[in-house]
């Protein structure tokens, strides 16, 4: 799989593959329906004799992160996608950025240094997943520097087979969340030990030298202490060779261009994952260490093109103890202390002295290191057995907020040293008012150091007039604060200079949710949105220097359009189709802003084989054109992707082979304004093959 771009374009008929694969997937439901009656065991027998994984999913699924405790979905306020262990083995997603491409109106891009998230046409290329909120069984993983959260397949720090499932909240939560919980709240849900129930290890290998391996054990203990430990460590070499025209002398005249746009052994990646939890009763201690070196091919924010790549090295880890103590049958007190840490090192080879020579070249160093304690505590009431509240309180107090540039020859460019805090309150209401509607609402208030107070709201009524049927009513409002590097980074050899006056960007959010049960399994959903950001905050020019500077200067306009068709079986037997149109435009011009794809569809098919031992896994995703920085279009494209699943047919031994990017097809994400590329070409087709084995 190493090659120079050999990818052939996207043409007609793969992208025509997209729309007709919704409407074959929609075509096949009662087939889909009928089949799976042969599959799951007669009706007198059926729920006695399904394991745990498809009693799971065999019932109406329950979420926790839309209000904060556990509710049905139909009764949560927002939209909400839930994806569990079993998707993730039979589609064959190595991590959060193969999960989330498949879930209904998100998009993910890559610039071969991070992945990024996009939803409801919206996402800022180089913008590192700001505007969501991640969370790692409730804990926050945005970090206090960039506000950064990493959702790529392995620099999203959790190992995938330690996800028991993903809640997926679209819309505005800081009426419960806070910051960055702006256009929606992930949470990864980690497995307990009692699930692994003694050891687990697995190995896997593919394309460009790709290896991974990974160790678990995990147990219940009789005196009910319950106990898990699990270690994985990923390498890649990644792709041998590259080619950007931008820096193909020949037909550039940029002054960077060398090696006939040719760069080699650049693409490289490494990572590794350590994480325990123990459980004793009502507390539970958790801890996380993780690490991620990535060579980065594209020399990004000015740096040397050549065989000696720029080079980003991540490292997150926390340590959290929780209380959760249920109070008979109506009362709910959680509090949690946790300490976090997050360090950034990006090594950037600068060619100072003009020569063009690899050798002449002095290494620049910008990075960053940033701690901070946390603590939030949050009582839940029932009340006259038909209405919940709830309230909370949450501190954070940032020991440290580095920000540091400097090079080989001893010059320092930044060196920013700063402590804040923040604080918060909130409270949420859900009231009973008919028998079959309900008003849901929330209200928290933020204060920071850097710039006060802010108020958001949520507001949703949820009206069920059948039993299967439900209808949601929501509005919506969240923040997203200003983050220190947006702040106070300032170097003006780079041409940047900070901006403390900096304030909060806001959203608001309408929306109207149907959803539907129907016969036969199947449950579909349509959901229609409106937002607007203002003062969304825009790296721009200053006026009289010329420098760059972040400031608030936009206001964005969003609308759009969800649905889904999905059907789940005890059998195994797993369908799901989803089409979004949308569209985001810059309020003040009038002109649809970059990287927002109007038409995004979806359709995953997953069909037992052989009992419900052996699986096989298609996935179609179709991404319309989107708009570039420099006002060109990257084109629109279709990735398949296809993976083999058993588990038993060897006691104790699962096995699975994938092919990804099954149509090789030629596909771009876009670079941001550190880039020379206005576009950066994906990897083709590869393949990984896994072997996981209990004991």
């Amino acid at each position: 799989m190493n090659r120079i771009n050999s990818n052939p374009p996207v043409n007609a008929l793969s992208v025509a593959l997209a729309p007709a694969a919704l409407a074959l997937a929609l075509a096949l439901m009662p087939v889909l329906a009928d089949a799976a009656d042969a599959i799951r065991p007669s009706k007198s027998d059926a729920l006695e004799n399904l394991t745990l994984e498809q009693l799971i999913n065999y019932q109406v699924d329950s979420v926790f992160s839309a209000s904060k405790y556990e509710q049905k979905v139909t009764q949560a306020p927002a939209s909400v996608s839930i994806v569990t262990a079993d998707e993730i083995k039979k589609f064959g997603w190595r991590g959060m950025g193969d999960l989330l491409r498949s879930v209904r109106g998100f998009y993910v891009s890559n610039d071969r240094s991070y992945s990024y998230l996009g939803s409801r046409g919206f996402q800022r290329p180089g913008d590192y997943n700001t505007r969501y909120l991640i969370l790692v069984d409730g804990h926050p993983m945005n970090d206090n520097l960039y506000g950064a959260a990493l959702v790529g397949n392995y620099d999203s720090f959790v190992d995938v087979d330690l996800i028991e499932r993903v809640e997926i909240v679209r819309g505005p939560s800081s009426s419960i969340y806070g910051n960055s919980a702006f256009l929606g709240v992930i949470n990864i849900v980690t497995k307990t030990g009692s699930q692994f129930n003694g050891g687990e290890a697995s190995v896997e290998g593919g394309s460009f030298d790709t290896f991974k391996g990974r160790f678990s054990l995990g147990k219940k203990f009789a005196n009910d202490i319950e106990w898990l430990v699990s270690g994985s460590y990923y390498t890649s070499e990644g792709q041998r060779k590259l080619y950007y025209p931008e820096f193909d002398q020949r037909i550039s005249s940029n002054p960077r261009a060398r090696n006939n746009g040719v760069v080699r052994d650049s693409d490289g990646e490494e990572a590794a994952q350590i994480y325990t939890s123990v459980a004793y009763h009502d507390f539970t201690l958790t801890g996380l260490y993780a690490f991620r070196n990535k060579d980065v091919p594209t020399a990004s924010f000015g740096a040397f093109f050549g065989d000696t790549p720029l080079r980003n090295e991540d490292q997150r880890g926390y340590v959290e103890l929780k209380y959760d103590r249920q109070f008979g049958e109506t009362t709910e007190l959680m509090g949690r202390v946790s300490y976090d840490a997050a360090d950034h090192l990006g090594s950037f080879p600068y060619d100072y002295a003009g020569t063009g020579r690899p050798q002449d070249t002095v290494n620049d160093y910008d990075g960053s290191f940033g701690d901070w304690i946390t603590t939030e505590w949050r009582l839940k009431q029932r009340v006259l057995d038909r209405h919940t509240m709830m309230v909370g309180v949450e501190y954070r107090e940032n020991l440290h907020q580095e920000l540091f540039n400097y090079d080989d020859l001893g010059t320092s460019f930044v060196d920013d040293e700063r402590t804040s805090r923040s604080f918060a309150a909130y409270a949420q209401a859900e009231a009973v008012i008919l028998t079959n509607l309900l008003l849901n609402a929330g209200l928290r208030y933020d204060h920071y150091d850097s710039f006060g107070g802010t108020l958001n709201p949520r507001l949703g009524l949820i009206y069920n007039p059948w039993e299967k049927t439900t209808f949601k009513l929501l509005y919506g409002q969240a923040f997203r604060a200003p983050n220190n590097y947006e702040l106070y980074y300032s170097a003006t050899a780079f041409g940047q200079v900070a901006n403390p006056d900096l304030q909060p960007e806001t959203i608001q959010t309408y929306e109207v949710i149907y959803e539907q049960y129907l016969p036969a399994h199947l449950r579909f959903s349509a959901s229609a949105f409106f937002y607007e950001i203002d003062d969304l905050i825009s790296q721009t020019l200053q006026p009289g220097t010329g420098l760059l500077i972040f400031d608030n200067v936009e206001t964005v306009q969003s609308k759009g359009l969800g649905l889904e068709l999905e059907g789940k079986y005890p059998g195994g037997l797993l369908a799901r189709a989803s089409y979004t149109v949308q569209r985001t435009d810059d309020a003040d011009t009038g002109d649809e802003i970059s990287n927002s794809p109007r038409h995004l569809v979806k359709a995953n098919l997953s069909v037992p084989l052989y009992r419900d031992k052996v699986f096989a896994g298609l996935e179609l995703q179709y991404q319309s054109s989107v708009g570039t920085l420099r006002g060109r279009r990257a084109d629109e494209f279709v990735i398949g992707n296809f993976t083999l699943f058993s588990r038993e047919l060897v006691k104790g031994l699962e096995a699975s082979a994938s092919i990804y990017n099954l149509f090789d097809t030629h596909y771009e994400s876009l670079g941001s304004g550190g880039h020379l590329q206005d576009t950066i070409p994906q990897d083709g087709r590869s393949f990984r093959v896994k072997l996981t084995y209990k004991f």
